[in-house]
C-alpha cells in the first residue's frame, strides 16, 4: 500500500519499520504502567520487553526466511532488510520466550505471572504490526474482487493483514478482561496461546503467501494446532494445581 512513508535525501522512513517501532514503544509502555499498579517495578519490565523484542526480531526474522529459503538463496542480502518486510510470529514466539525465560529467572521472578503481566500487550503490539505489513505489502492474502488493491502486487487481495490486526486488537480486550478478573496464574498467558492459534488457523486460508504442507494445511496452521495443544495440557496443568 504504501511501504515507504517519506523520503528525505538518501534516508527513508518505512512503514513497516515505524509500525514495529511504535508498536514497541505502546506495548512496553502499557506493560511497564500495568506492572506498577501489580507492584511489579516497571523498569523490569521495560528491560524484559526490549529483551523480547529485539530477540523476537531476530527469531522472527530466521524463522521467515528459513521457510522463504529459495527467494532469499537468489539474493542473500535482502536477508537483511527488514524495511522490506518478512517476520514470523511463531520464530519470534520461540526465540523471544526464549530470551524472556531467561531474564525473568535471572531476576528470580515468578514466571506465570509474568506471562499473565505481558500477554494482553504482546497482543497489541501484535495488531499494530499487522498494520505494518498492510501498508507495506507483505502477509497478504488472496485475489478476491471484495478486497484491497495492492499496488506492490497489482492486484485486489482479502485485506489479511486487516482481519489480523482486527482480531488481535479484540484478543487484547479479552485478555485484560481475564487479567483484571481472579484467575490462577498462567491462565492468561494460556488463552493468549489459545486463543489466537485459533485465529491465526482460520485467517491462513485466506492467506496466499504460504503453501500447503500437509493435508492441505500451511506449516503456521499445523503450528497453529501444535500451540493450542501446549494452551490445552497448560489449562490442564493449571485445573490439576
Amino acid at each position: 500500500m504504501h511501504p515507504v512513508i517519506c523520503t528525505w535525501g538518501p534516508f527513508s522512513i518505512y512503514s513497516y519499520g515505524m509500525m514495529l517501532a511504535i508498536a514497541f514503544v505502546v506495548g512496553s509502555a502499557l506493560a511497564a504502567m500495568e506492572a506498577g499498579r501489580r507492584n511489579i517495578e516497571p523498569d523490569i519490565i521495560f528491560n524484559l520487553c526490549f529483551v523480547i523484542a529485539i530477540s523476537g526480531v531476530i527469531g522472527a526474522r530466521i524463522f521467515y526466511v528459513a521457510t522463504n529459503l529459495g527467494e532469499y538463496l537468489r539474493d542473500p542480502l535482502e536477508i537483511f532488510m527488514l524495511q522490506h518486510g518478512g517476520l514470523s510470529w511463531f520464530g519470534g514466539l520461540m526465540l523471544g520466550a526464549a530470551a524472556g525465560i531467561a531474564y525473568v529467572r535471572h531476576k528470580k521472578l515468578p514466571l506465570l505471572k509474568i506471562l499473565d503481566l505481558m500477554s494482553p500487550f504482546v497482543a497489541l503490539a501484535q495488531s499494530i504490526g499487522r498494520i505494518g505489513c498492510l501498508l507495506n505489502g507483505c502477509c497478504f492474502g488472496r485475489e478476491s474482487a471484495y478486497g484491497l488493491y495492492f499496488p506492490v502486487h497489482d492486484k485486489v487481495l482479502i485485506p489479511t493483514q486487516m482481519y489480523s490486526s482486527l482480531f488481535l486488537v479484540f484478543l487484547f480486550i479479552i485478555l485484560r478482561i481475564l487479567q483484571d478478573r481472579p484467575h490462577k496464574q498462567g491462565y492468561v498467558f494460556f488463552s493468549y496461546l489459545a486463543l489466537y492459534s485459533v485465529g491465526r488457523f482460520f485467517i491462513e486460508f485466506w492467506r496466499a503467501d504460504n503453501p500447503a504442507v500437509i493435508f492441505n494445511l500451511t506449516l503456521f496452521q499445523v503450528l497453529s494446532i501444535v500451540l493450542f495443544c501446549i494452551a490445552l495440557f497448560g489449562f490442564l496443568s493449571l485445573k490439576k494445581s
